[in-house]
């Protein structure tokens, strides 16, 4: 796998959060003066982190550090010039900052890390294979992705960031990666199988207050305490409470969807170690399926729910509840609240002509 963080105070290598729960609770809430009670429960470890003594970049121990070197770092650190815009890595994450909304470098940087630990890896015919496991696309398809990740002038953009990756990274083992077939493809794996990764150190102080066994009056106390925090962090900060990243797993990738899963992914142990859990009891030869939607986006209608799939992923789903919701009528959630009452609109039957694989 790959991963890369967005900017925050985690692990370069794990993605483990590296402000205390209290340093957390402070910054997101913006009260410097604010005590969290029990700070024992924190299991952040400041005396542990280490910096890479090249570049600076932060790691949430020794072993983060070694293995982010042996895997990809010694290639991909920039040492003294971590802050020279010119850096061939610079331009190609500035680039990509400036091509794609919402300005983060993780799809760019997992395709950069995946070409670093090949390059890196003593048995590199394993990573290779590792790599192409992943689901692969049609050209139509991989195009598709492309420009719903980089808009209208995709294009352009992408020769643009084929043409700095090759610069920063180019490996002759490789070179299938860097012709603009092969970029494209390598840029749509990415795109349709990254999983988002969150961590949180305030979070998982949260959950150890909840497992806290504490007098009835005390226990309304620190829920209350709790309760007021979340209050101030959505006044002060919203929904962006997480370090945010993104990896590739080769076993979740291989989960098809389902808008009634019955396993999820989570991240608990606050790094980049996923879980996937049961949601239901699943039975033997019963297949595994996660949504590759959210929360909100499943209790939409099924024709949003697929305008979301077709858009993202490529494929219409077919599982039990869109197969149950088949005469429904073929409009947005949006539209059927401004039309509630109106009867049905006329549209476009979706043709089930892909699915997920």
């Amino acid at each position: 796998y790959a991963v890369f963080i967005l900017p925050c105070s985690a692990c370069e290598y794990c993605l483990r959060a590296l402000e205390t729960a209290e340093e957390n609770a402070r910054r997101l809430s913006g009260l410097p003066a604010l005590s969290l009670p029990h700070p024992e429960l924190c299991k952040v470890r400041p005396d542990r982190h280490q910096a890479c003594p090249h570049c600076q970049v932060m790691y949430c121990s020794a072993e983060c550090r070694q293995a982010a070197w042996e895997q990809h770092h010694k290639l991909l650190c920039l040492g003294p010039s971590h802050h020279d815009p010119d850096h061939p890595v610079n331009k190609l994450q500035d680039a990509w900052r400036s091509v794609h909304y919402p300005p983060e470098t993780s799809s760019i940087m997992i395709m950069a890390r995946m070409v670093a630990t090949i390059k890196q890896a003593q048995d590199k015919e394993r990573w290779q294979k590792l790599f192409s496991h992943f689901c692969s696309r049609t050209a139509n398809e991989e195009e598709e992705i492309a420009h719903k990740l980089l808009g209208e002038k995709f294009r352009g953009q992408l020769a643009l960031l084929r043409n700095l990756f090759t610069t920063a990274l180019y490996e002759d083992r490789l070179s299938q990666w860097f012709t603009p077939e092969g970029f494209r493809s390598l840029f749509s794996l990415v795109g349709t199988n990254g999983q988002g990764i969150g961590t949180s150190s305030l979070s998982q102080w949260v959950h150890a207050c909840d497992a806290l066994e504490l007098p009835s009056q005390q226990r309304e106390q620190l829920d209350a305490f709790i309760d007021q925090l979340y209050k101030d962090i959505d006044k002060e900060t919203g929904d962006f409470l997480n370090c945010e990243g993104s990896g590739l797993f080769l076993l979740q990738s291989s989960c098809n969807h389902s808008c009634v899963p019955n396993a999820e992914a989570s991240f608990p142990d606050n790094n980049f170690l996923l879980h996937l859990s049961a949601l239901s009891d699943i039975s033997p030869g019963e297949e595994i399926c996660i949504s590759y939607l959210d929360c909100c986006q499943r209790d939409r209608s099924r024709h949003s729910r697929h305008k979301i799939l077709r858009e993202n992923y490529l494929f219409v789903c077919s599982c039990q509840r869109c197969t149950s919701q088949m005469d429904d009528a073929d409009m947005t959630s949006e539209e059927e609240e401004e039309e509630e009452g109106e009867g049905e609109t006329e549209g476009d039957d979706i043709e089930d002509e892909m699915t997920d694989v």
